[in-house]
């Protein structure tokens, strides 16, 4: 009987520490040092390069600020007024680590080592699960005093490339649970093409006011005609400057993000499930190579903003309680 080829196995990724995934025509790579970041997903057989990866040149600027490569992972994501973090009649404060805003930005998982708690493979898929256990002493527990385990999965099979993130509150206090994915997707992904081929849709809803700080006024903003064909038949992701931020709208039953490459008739999907309840869109202003289309839990600076918390995605766990979400990147190809 002829199986699949599948291996799951330790090796360097630019020189750094990686667990290789493959399985078939897809390969993937992890690296658990660097934020657990899922650093590259590609397609051998037709040469796709779905992520954005660092060159090698530029490993070192990534290491240092590893956010627009692979998928980061933000928690809690975005930006906090003045690092304030107001929760059950406390005030957590963050660093202030964008100085332009005066804001925190982006958290503390996306930069600092995952213990990679298994790594298989088998016929019928490769994969790999990672942990970050937050007591007293790990370095999130400083500015975040609960007790929680984050476990982050990725399978690869035929089916593409399965992502798992479950939070689990250790503690006997109420915890915030407020993440995102900075995800960083080529554009284009295909040898050959250009950005000028590809069109993008994503089931964005409103699109809400930020002042000059980034920070949400609480109040919506009109949509543009080309954010307006964002939700149906797609626009360049290039076609403006954006660093937006937008409530999820599922379509079908499904949030997701879909890249088309019309010269080919590929389309890659990104769905990420319907419990991110808002989504980030940058794209580098503007610039043509990649953007990242951001699933995100919460509306930025949600604890500090006067809405309903179901509304703003401001979500606790309860002692013993678990969130978790599934979301899949795979690509169709379209029969002309």
């Amino acid at each position: 009987m002829i199986t699949t080829e599948s291996k799951a196995y330790e090796g360097l990724y630019q020189g750094e520490k990686a667990v290789w995934l493959s399985y078939g025509r897809y390969e993937a790579a992890v690296l658990p040092e660097i934020g657990g970041n899922l650093i590259a997903f590609r397609d051998k057989e037709k040469g796709y390069r779905f992520l954005h990866e660092p060159a090698e040149e530029e490993m070192e600027s990534f290491k240092e600020k590893p956010i627009i490569h692979g998928i980061p992972v933000l928690f809690p994501p975005n930006r906090y007024e003045d690092g304030k973090f107001p929760w059950n009649g406390a005030c957590y404060q963050l660093p202030v680590n964008e100085p332009s805003t005066g804001n925190h930005l982006h958290g503390f998982l996306h930069n600092i080592p995952w213990t990679v708690e298994q790594y298989a493979a088998d016929e019928y898929a490769s994969r790999i699960t990672l942990v970050q256990q937050v007591r007293e002493g790990h370095p999130v527990y400083r500015y975040l005093p609960h007790e929680f385990t984050i476990k982050l999965s990725y399978v690869l099979s035929d089916l593409g490339l399965q992502q798992h993130i479950v939070v689990r509150n250790d503690g006997t206090d109420t915890m915030p649970c407020l993440l995102a994915f900075h995800t960083s997707i080529n554009a284009p992904f295909a040898p050959g093409s250009t950005a000028a081929d590809y069109k993008f849709t994503m089931t964005t809803g409103k699109r809400w006011e930020l002042n000059d700080r980034m920070l949400p006024t609480g109040q919506f903003q009109p949509l543009k005609p080309e954010e307006e064909l964002m939700k149906s038949t797609g626009i360049s992701p290039f076609f403006e400057p954006m660093d937006n931020h937008y409530t999820s709208e599922p379509q079908n039953g499904r949030n997701r993000m879909e890249l088309t490459d019309t010269r080919l008739q590929v389309t890659l999907v990104y769905d990420v499930g319907t419990a991110f309840k808002h989504w980030m869109i940058w794209n580098n202003n503007a610039t043509e190579g990649f953007f990242c289309p951001e699933p995100q839990i919460n509306l930025v600076n949600a604890p500090s903003v006067s809405l309903p918390a179901e509304q703003i995605g401001l979500l606790s766990l309860a002692p013993g309680e678990i969130w978790e979400e599934t979301g899949r990147l795979y690509f169709i190809e379209r029969k002309n």
